[in-house]
């Protein structure tokens, strides 16, 4: 069991039947009353964001999360499948299920699965950071590299992100995979 003095970001719990990741927390101690704790939950099952506030010292389940790294194999239909590269089970995911992550997803990458209580499958997780080639964007503009000026670029997995003016196709940038911006070229 966790006590609300133990939450931290990332920390995986169990309330109300259901599987939940805390996202914030705040520890608030009013000037009357008793404290609590006002909390951002995201359920690691319907990947829905809840917010939540529990009494200070109240208890809540752990939750027995394991990631296990796994490689992106291919696309069959609208299932996706991985594999784990030391045991070489494969894991199938529906596309909706992780409708987010494939915006991200190139064949070979590397990915967390993520297992609770060592049978139920969750989700994945994708790196910070990802590396993807640009397909189609439109020529810069001889000189204006130095302006902030941006422009539209469809990548290999088919997002569209904002990209600078000198980003020419071909070029392979990384992309955050947290907001889907630019960060830089590849070195």
């Amino acid at each position: 069991m966790y006590s609300t003095s133990d939450f931290k970001t990332g920390l995986t719990i169990t309330f109300d039947g259901n599987i939940y990741q805390i996202m914030e927390f705040l520890h608030v101690k009013p000037g009357k009353g008793s404290a609590f704790v006002r909390t951002k939950l995201r359920n690691l099952r319907t990947d829905g964001v809840i917010d939540h506030t529990f009494q200070a010292g109240a208890k809540v389940g752990r939750a027995q999360i394991d990631k296990i790294k796994m490689s992106y194999l291919y696309a069959n239909g609208s299932q996706h499948v991985f594999m784990n590269n030391e045991t070489f089970d494969q894991v199938e995911f529906d596309a909706k299920d992780i409708e987010n992550q494939l915006n991200y997803l190139t064949e070979g990458m590397l990915v967390e699965v993520i297992y609770y209580n060592g049978s139920e499958v969750l989700g994945i997780d994708v790196p910070e950071k990802v590396v993807l080639e640009v397909v189609d964007t439109p020529p810069g503009v001889k000189g204006d590299t130095k302006s902030n000026a941006t422009k539209d670029a469809t990548l290999e997995t088919g997002l569209i992100i904002k990209v600078p003016l000198f980003i020419d196709n071909g070029e392979r940038i990384i992309v955050s995979t947290y907001d889907g911006s630019y960060v830089s070229r590849e070195k």
